[in-house]
C-alpha cells in the first residue's frame, strides 16, 4: 500500500525519475522491515547517502507515508523514523481457550505492539472484551496513537463462527461466549468495525498470506493445542462453508459412542488427541500440568511426554488421511501449541497419514510445520479486518 502511495506520486520523464523513485521504495521497505530506524541507520542498510535519505525522508512524511521523532544516539541528535499512522491501525485479537493475545499494527501489517495475557479457564466474554479494551488503550498510548486511529479490530476465536447470527455457531465449545454477538459487543467498546471468525480459518489466512501456505492452491491448517480445528484452504482462498462453520476437524466422529465431548457429542477427534485428552492421560502420574509443560518435559528426553504426544500424532494423522482423500490438498501445515512439539508430533501424524492416504506417495501432499507460530491467528485477525475495510472501502466508492 505504501508502494501506491508513493508511485501515485507525479513523475517525470527519464531514469532520475525511475531511481528517485526505486530509493523511496527502498527506504520505505527499510523501515516496514525494521518497524523505525534513524536517518543514519537507513542510510546504512540502504547504502544512499545521508543526504538522499534526509531529502527523501522529509518528501515522504510530508506526504504521509513517514513520520518522524527526535531521539537521541549515541549522545547526539537523530531523527527516528516510522511508518505513519495517517493512514490508519488495525488490531488483532486471538482468544483461546486460556491465552489471548493483541496485536498493533499499521496497514501494512508491520507490528507495532503487541501483548500476551494468560486467561483463566472458561472466561466470559463480557470481562475479556473489557479487558481487551483496556490493553488495546495502553498499546497506544504506548506508541503515541488515539483510538480514533485504529481502523477495525479483528478477532480470531476457538469456536466454530455462525456469520448470520454474529454468535458462536455451537453452544459449549467456548462457554462463557454462548449468544454473545462479539462484534456488536466490541464495537460498542472501541467504537470502530470489528470483525470475528474462527481461529483456525483465521491462521489458515494468515499461513497463505505470509507463511507456509504462499503459493499453494489447496491447502489444509490444523490448530492442535487444547482444541483441534482446522482452517481450508480451495482455490486460493478460505473456505468457511454455507453457515461459516466448516473444518470443524477435531468434532469428527472418531470412536461411534465415545467419550462425552464439550461439543455435545462423543467420540470426537479432540477428545481423543487435544490436549485435554492428553493432560488427562498423564494426570495419575505427573499431577496437574499444562500442555506447555508437557511439550518441553517431551522435547527435554521424557519418554512418557513424549509418547503422548506421539499418541495424539497417530490419531490426528489418521484423521488427516481421511480430510486428505475427501480435500485432496498440496500441503498440510500444523500449527497451534501442540505442533511446538515438532517431529515429536509431526513425524507419527505423517506416518500414520501416510499408511492411510489413497494416492500414490508421490502424489501425498507435503505436511510441515507451520511458519508463523503461535502468532498465526493474531496475524490472521490483522489481515482478515484490513480485507474487510478494503472491501468496505470499495463498495462505499462505488
Amino acid at each position: 500500500m505504501y508502494r501506491d502511495v508513493v508511485a501515485t506520486q507525479r513523475r517525470t520523464p527519464g531514469s532520475q525519475a525511475s531511481l528517485r523513485e526505486a530509493n523511496r521504495a527502498r527506504i520505505v521497505d527499510a523501515v516496514k522491515k525494521h518497524g523505525g530506524l534513524t536517518q543514519v541507520e537507513l542510510a546504512g542498510v540502504t547504502g544512499l547517502s545521508a543526504a538522499s535519505v534526509s531529502n527523501i525522508v522529509k518528501e515522504l512524511s510530508g506526504t504521509g507515508v513517514l513520520h518522524t521523532s527526535p531521539t537521541t544516539q549515541s549522545g547526539r541528535r537523530a531523527q527516528f523514523v516510522t511508518l505513519a499512522h495517517a493512514l490508519g491501525l488495525v488490531v488483532g485479537v486471538h482468544f483461546s481457550t486460556r491465552h489471548m493475545r493483541v496485536a498493533l499494527t499499521d496497514v501494512a501489517q508491520t507490528v507495532l505492539a503487541e501483548h500476551h495475557v494468560p486467561l483463566a479457564k472458561d472466561h466470559r466474554a463480557d470481562y475479556e472484551l473489557d479487558k481487551t479494551a483496556l490493553l488495546l488503550a495502553d498499546m497506544l498510548e504506548s506508541v503515541g496513537a488515539t483510538m480514533s486511529e485504529v481502523l477495525a479490530v479483528g478477532i480470531a476465536l476457538p469456536a466454530p463462527y455462525n456469520r448470520a447470527t454474529g454468535t458462536t455457531a455451537r453452544s459449549g465449545i467456548l462457554r462463557g461466549w454462548d449468544g454473545i454477538p462479539v462484534a456488536e459487543v466490541m464495537g460498542r467498546r472501541v467504537a470502530c468495525p470489528v470483525y470475528v471468525d474462527n481461529a483456525a480459518n483465521l491462521s489458515a489466512l494468515a499461513e497463505l498470506r505470509m507463511g507456509a501456505a504462499r503459493g499453494k492452491g489447496e491447502a489444509v491448517f490444523l490448530d492442535i493445542g487444547d482444541g483441534i480445528g482446522a482452517g481450508l484452504v480451495l482455490n486460493g482462498r478460505v473456505y468457511r462453508g454455507h453457515n461459516g462453520s466448516a473444518g470443524e476437524f477435531g468434532h469428527t466422529t472418531i470412536i461411534e459412542n465415545g467419550d462425552l465431548c464439550r461439543c455435545g457429542s462423543r467420540g470426537c477427534l479432540e477428545v481423543i488427541a487435544g490436549g485435554a485428552a492428553i493432560l488427562q492421560n498423564l494426570r495419575q502420574d505427573y499431577g496437574s500440568l499444562k500442555l506447555n509443560d508437557v511439550i518441553s518435559r517431551a522435547m527435554a528426553g521424557d519418554a512418557r511426554c513424549a509418547r503422548e504426544i506421539a499418541d495424539a500424532g497417530r490419531h490426528v494423522g489418521v484423521a488427516v488421511a481421511n480430510l486428505c482423500n475427501l480435500f485432496d490438498p498440496e500441503r498440510v501445515i500444523v500449527g497451534g501449541e501442540l505442533a511446538r512439539a515438532g517431529e515429536l508430533l509431526l513425524g507419527p501424524l505423517r506416518h500414520a497419514a501416510e499408511r492411510a492416504v489413497i494416492v500414490d506417495r508421490d502424489a501425498m501432499p507435503d505436511i510441515v510445520q507451520g511458519q508463523l507460530g503461535i502468532r498465526a491467528a493474531t496475524l490472521g485477525a490483522v489481515a482478515f479486518a484490513i480485507d474487510q475495510v478494503a472491501v468496505g472501502s470499495v463498495s462505499g466508492a462505488a
